[in-house]
Parts: structure tokens; sequence; C-alpha cells
């Protein structure tokens, strides 16, 4: 193998010459620059396989250069050095696409993990990426969430993934695990409105013998377990202020203080967090930290709803009958066509979840060779509780005082608005579904104001 090589950009003499010796240890090739024109030029004239850069340089800054890089050498990861507890210029050098950062003074040990890290990106080619036959589904939508997916696996930066109950957050998180250089280490799932309050801290941080009333031994914490690996907080919206409190501070220094111990222990874990609920709207309210938001926002993924995404349930529908009748003696029956139909009608509020329940209780109910409507026993939408991006059933003659004609355009406006809901806002694909011609559906865009 060739020797890996490094481009450090400091201007701190001291600075530089730390990085080089550790990289130098680590048999790595360095070349160094004290500004961003040397740096520049050191990238036009070699391949590099990892960038390390301080924020603050004479001639510009860090952020900069990592711009560039993402414009020009997007396989190449960078890594930026900060100031310490200047946590704001982190998060934004990671939103502009940094691979990881480091605080100073630097710390060796971590300096190292995220070195090897970084150089790992190097034996992730792009196939090995692609997760199309675990995260199933060929709407647009859902191209798009894999090739973030993509992205967001070569990067250490904290993801939070927001979506409704039952979209498949989890598994979103375990491939975002499971495509990046961490796929060695841990993956830990934590539900964090399971954990009882007065047990939190020791569960995340771990504790010491004789440290409180039960602690018979030493324990490790979970963020000690996913050392290396990848942390992942479920129902985040869920901790207690307190424990926001800790776990703002865990991952701003990269640390953990066990329950009884003096000091506090290194640990490199990747944070990814999800909720169904809306953490903006919590912090107005006051009951989620606004700093701890930032944090574990640093990149948004939402993971869309069945709803958005209908076309979808023949190919899902199809996995999970494989699934649930592989667990049989036998072939067990297949999904009948009405029964498809009945299935791409329903709102289905649970999402995936609930479609992988329903057909399991079609299975059961089922006694031909098909699946049929009936066996689904799909509730029906009691009327005003039509789901978000559905059209609500509207009453046979407008309301008094309203004109005909503008209560039919209402109808008409929402049922495109529904339309280009469902297909991603691609109109083509919003007129098929309507069944009109591409050149009706622009004229009518164009006479509600849609356009």
């Amino acid at each position: 193998m060739n020797t890996p090589l490094a481009l450090i950009v400091d201007d701190e003499p001291d600075i530089r010459e730390l990085l080089e010796l550790t990289l130098g240890r680590m048999q790595i090739d360095t070349r160094s620059a004290a500004n961003l024109a040397d740096a520049h030029r050191l990238l036009g004239e070699n391949d590099f396989d990892l960038c390390l850069t301080d924020m603050r340089l004479p001639d510009g800054d860090g952020l900069e250069l990592v711009e560039h890089i993402q414009l020009n050498h997007p396989e190449l990861p960078v890594a930026v050095i900060t100031a310490h507890g200047n946590m704001e210029t982190a998060v934004l050098a990671l939103k502009a696409g940094a691979f990881d950062f480091v605080s100073k003074p630097v710390d060796l040990q971590l300096l190292r993990n995220l070195v090897n890290g970084a150089l790992r990106l190097a034996s992730f080619p792009e196939r090995d990426r692609r997760s199309r036959d675990t995260l199933l589904g060929d709407s647009s939508i859902m191209q798009t969430v894999r090739s973030t997916i993509a992205k967001l696996a070569r990067s250490q930066a904290p993801v939070y993934i927001s979506g409704e109950s039952g979209t498949g957050k989890e598994l979103v998180a375990r491939l975002i695990h499971a495509k990046g250089p961490r796929n060695e280490g841990a993956f830990v799932p934590v539900n964090c409105g399971a954990i009882p309050s007065e047990l939190m801290e020791s569960e995340f941080f771990g504790h010491k013998k004789g440290s409180f009333t039960g602690a018979v031994t030493d324990k490790e914490g979970l963020f000690q377990a996913a050392n290396g690996g990848t942390l992942f907080l479920d129902e985040v919206a869920e901790l207690p202020l307190h424990m926001q409190v800790k776990l703002l501070r865990a991952i701003q220094e990269k640390a953990v203080r066990p329950v009884g111990e003096q000091k506090e222990i290194p640990v490199d874990v990747r944070v990814l967090s999800a909720t169904h609920k809306n953490l903006a709207a919590l912090v107005d309210a006051g009951d989620f930290r606004q700093d701890l938001y930032y944090r574990i926002n640093v990149i948004e993924l939402k993971v869309p709803s069945l709803r958005q995404r209908r076309e979808d349930i023949p190919q899902l529908a199809e996995h999970i009958l494989a699934r649930l009748n592989a667990d049989q003696d036998g072939p067990g029956p297949a999904l009948g066509q009405a029964a498809l139909e009945a299935l791409q009608r329903h709102a289905f509020p649970g999402n995936v979840r609930e479609l992988e329940n329903t057909l399991e209780r079609a299975l059961t109910l089922s006694d031909g060779k098909e699946i049929q409507p009936d066996d689904l026993a799909l509730p029906a939408v009691a009327d005003g509780d039509a789901p978000q991006g559905d059209v609500p059933e509207q009453p046979l003659s407008p309301p008094e005082g309203v004109a005909l004609e503008d209560y039919l355009e209402n109808i008409e406006r929402q049922a495109i608005l529904n339309a280009l809901e469902q297909t991603h806002n691609n109109k083509t694909a919003a007129a098929k579904l309507l069944g009109i011609t591409f050149r009706a559906m622009r004229y009518r865009l164009k006479k509600l104001g849609l356009e």
C-alpha cells in the first residue's frame, strides 16, 4: 500500500510540528502550509488522503478551505482545529462539509482516532455505501434519502433524524453507521424515554463502585460502550433538562465523567439522534435546551411518511410478505390486486410499521390463496380525521355564502397540491396521478396561481 499523505494547514509552527510528529509516528507523510495560499498551491500539486486545518489563518479562515475542498476535492476528508470551547465554529465547519474537528490543546488520542477514521474512508467504495436493498423504495424522495445517507456516512457530524413514528428512523441511523468508517465499532441504540430519570446519568456515563447505594461494582456507561462507534439517541426529546446539560457537555468535550469519578474519560463517539416530536417547537416552549438542539442538529435528515411515497407500497408489501411467509411451513397467500389498491388508498398514520402489522394480521385472517381487502381490516377514516397530506372529504354542496366557482376552485387546488406532495413536486407524475395531461396540469397551475 502507498503511504498516506496528509496536508497540515496552521500558522503556528509549534502546532504544525506537533501534528507532523504525531502523523509521522502513524506512518503518514505530511506536507505543511502556514496560510491559505500555500494550502491551495499544495492541493494543486499533490493527491492528499487527509487535510487538517486551523480555523484562523493569516490570509483567511479554515472554513473557506473546507468549502474549497468540498467543491474541488469532494473525496478528501478535511478536519478542522478549533479554539478550546468554540463549538460554534466547529458546527459551522461540520455544516460546510468538514469530516470532524479537534480542539486546542490537541488531545493526541482523539487526534489519532480522527485520523484513522478519515483514512478508513478510502476503503469504502461507492457501491458499498448504497442502501437500496436495505432501505426499500424507488420513489424520488427515497432515492434522495439514500443519497443523503451515503454523504452523511462520510462525516462525523451529529445528525438529527426527524420523522413520524414508524417511518424507520432507527434503520436510517443504522445505515449511516454501517456505511461509514465506524462500521467495525458498536452501534448502541438507546430509547431515552425508557430510562428512569434517576438512573440516566449512571446509564449514560457509568459509575464507580460505592458511588451510590446499589453501586456494588464499577459500571460502563452507554458512551463508553459506543466508544469507537455510534450512539443513537432515540426519542431524544424525552430527556429531562438536567440530562440535557450533561449530554451537551459530553458532546462538546468528547469526554464523560462516570458517577463517583473525579476525572473525565475521553470518548470517541458519533452521536445520532431522533424523535417523532417537533424538537424546534419544544425549544420554543422551553422544554428542550436550544444549545443542545444546535449541537445534535448540525445536519437534519427527514425520513418521509408512507403517505409521501405511496408508489413504494407495492415493493414494501412484497418484501414484508416474503419475510413473513419465510417463517411459515409453506408458501402463504399472495397479495391480491384489490387488496394492494386498498393499501395504496389507506393513509397509514403508523407508516411502515403499520403496514407490517396490517400484512401480518392479513396473513392470519386470510383463508385463500390471495389476501383480499377484508383480510386487511383497515380502519375507516372518520370525518375530520384525514391525515396530513390527504384531501379531506368535501361536502356535496358549497357552504352558505360561498360561490360555486370559488368552491370548485378550492377543491381543485387541494387535489393538485395533494398530488404534488405525493409525487415530491414532480408535475409530470402529479398529472398522471390526477388523470390529466401535462399540458392541462400546467394550465390549471397557472389558473390557480400555483406556478
